[in-house]
């Protein structure tokens, strides 16, 4: 990196030689770089070293920087000071893991808006630079680094909007809009009190408000007409004073249940916890029955014998609500169908989200999976298909809908699709789970086997989403939508958000002024699964109907 009309001068954290290293030698070797003795130009071979962490170009009399920094993105501290740079690349915006940034001592009289995208900022450098007094005194003020660069993302210009989501067929020559088909969203709307700028700093501060985001949020909501609304991350004064009446509105009606430490609040305090709602609409079901699972109550009626039970499950207060729906006499099911009414079981839960506590996922969707089965049992006397002469009892079917904060990896996951898990999983992390277990582990030729096991079969849809939540510090699927899989079929799904949108225009994550919330909707198209039962009491298909 030799400059024509400078020596060059390089030093490395690790104190090594310099000698032309390769990428891969310096990505092993050091991850630091200072030029010193009064340079002008740099190589374009450096901008190539993207695993640079701290990049020193102080003291030196470069009067431009190019716009190809923007390409060492593993960047925390760069140091420009003392140069004679007159402006700073837009792109210098890219560089979103930069802590510390020096830029004192130049000749700038304007800083792009594109620095605002520099959230994680901690120290700012901008003395001896001729910027407005406005911007220099905010600087120096305590935290008035951070506030400057809140200043300059909120005047940012926002990006083209994304690509609409379109239904993708999951059946080869299966129509949408099937006679007796049902849509279902299941939507974490991120709520309020969590929307901080301090969690999600990425976001201009007027893009986090609620009166901004409630908007885009019921947009989201109604454009896509579905039929049962699972919400995670409901705020209980939101429910009752937004959620409930707007969407009533729109032919829903709804049921809705806070998280447990409402009840140990105050009535003001109360408003503000969150926590999961079902919406239907009322032309197409009728609500017949509800109930909800509070885990912490869940786990303390099973801590026999198992004291973590109490010591982690109990001390989290999630929970998750059920309805019975009935579809409505007038609900379509195609001309050569029995008009009978179908019923189904709709669940909707919010998970611990911790990492840490993979033990308590995996015993709450065990305990859900339980609280299930009891409310099946409950209301499934008997239910008939079409209630013809000679039919036979079959299952309600089930839809159950959540933010799991699991992965497709994890045990929570394994649980559901394979409807077994081995009572030594890691996931328990070996703690006191022990007397929970051994009572629900499964029965084998009269002895205990060391898993557990539920009472469906289901399976998930969305089997190729990339991720359902999308921020700074982590992208994966945790929100899930399973079925009990022989009584109705999903024949459509709304494709994701498409990644080459985030990618082309740099998203560093949601919420966005585009995307108000840190999860993305997903939606699935059901339909009931059309079978008779004949005089043996064998199932036939009695075929699809579609308008």
């Amino acid at each position: 990196m030799q400059n024509e009309n400078s020596e060059q001068r390089i030093r490395k954290r690790n104190h090594l030689n310099h000698k032309a290293a390769e990428k891969e030698e310096a990505n092993s070797q050091w991850t630091g770089l200072e030029f010193f003795n009064n340079i002008k130009n740099l190589s374009p071979k450096l901008w190539s070293l993207d695993f640079l962490t701290s990049l020193k170009l102080k003291n030196n009399s470069l009067t431009r920087i190019p716009a190809d920094i923007g390409k060492l993105i593993s960047l925390q501290k760069l140091d420009l000071s003392s140069n004679k740079l007159r402006s700073l690349p837009a792109e210098i915006g890219d560089l979103i893991n930069l802590t510390e940034l020096r830029l004192d001592n130049n000749n700038l009289h304007s800083l792009p808006h594109e620095l605002g995208r520099l959230f994680q900022i901690q120290v700012l450098g901008l003395d001896g630079n001729p910027l407005s007094q406005e911007i220099l005194a905010w600087n120096s003020k305590k935290n008035g680094s951070a506030q400057l660069i809140a200043y300059l993302l909120d005047r940012l210009s926002v990006c083209e909007r994304p690509e609409e989501r379109h239904w993708q067929l999951l059946v080869p020559d299966k129509r949408r809009t099937a006679d007796y088909s049902f849509i279902v969203m299941c939507y974490n709307v991120l709520c309020d009190k969590y929307c901080t700028k301090t969690m999600y700093g990425y976001c201009p501060s007027w893009a986090l408000k609620w009166e901004y985001r409630k908007k885009l949020i019921m947009n989201e909501i109604l454009q896509h007409q579905g039929d049962i609304l699972s919400l995670q991350e409901v705020e209980t004064e939101q429910f009752y004073s937004f959620f409930l009446p707007e969407l009533q509105k729109h032919g829903y009606d709804g049921i809705f249940s806070a998280k447990s430490r409402a009840r140990t609040m105050s009535e003001d305090e109360s408003k503000k916890v969150d926590g999961c709602a079902i919406f239907y609409k009322t032309t197409r079901f009728t609500l017949k029955k509800q109930d909800m699972m509070e885990f912490n109550q869940l786990a303390a009626a099973n801590s026999k014998d198992a004291s973590d039970m109490l010591n982690r499950v109990m001390t989290k207060d999630n929970i998750g609500i059920v309805a019975l729906l009935e579809t409505n006499e007038d609900y379509s099911y195609g001309p050569s169908i029995d008009r009978t009414r179908r019923q189904l079981i709709v669940s909707n839960v919010h998970m611990a989200w911790e990492p840490e506590y993979s033990d308590v996922k995996l015993i709450q969707t065990v305990l859900l999976m339980q609280f299930l089965q009891k409310f099946r049992q409950e209301v499934d006397n008997g239910y008939m298909l079409a209630g013809k002469n000679g039919t036979l009892p079959r299952p309600i079917p089930l839809v159950m809908c959540g933010d799991l904060n699991s992965l497709p990896d994890s045990g929570p996951v394994e649980f559901l699709d394979k409807g077994r898990i081995s009572t030594d999983h890691p996931d328990f992390q070996s703690l006191d789970y022990g007397g929970f277990l051994t009572r629900l582990s499964s029965t084998r030729n009269g002895e205990k086997c060391a898993e557990l096991t539920h009472a469906f079969k289901l399976k998930r849809t969305y089997e190729n989403l990339e991720c359902s939540n999308y921020t700074h510090h982590f992208r994966g699927v945790i929100d899930w939508v399973y079925y009990s899989c022989d009584e109705i079929a999903p024949i459509a799904e709304l494709t994701s958000v498409h990644p080459e949108y985030l990618k082309r225009n740099k998203l560093i994550g949601w919420p966005h002024p585009h995307f108000p919330s840190d999860h993305q909707s997903l939606l699935v198209e059901f339909e009931f699964a059309e079978k008779s039962v004949t005089q043996n009491g064998e199932y036939g298909n009695l075929g699809s109907q579609h308008r």
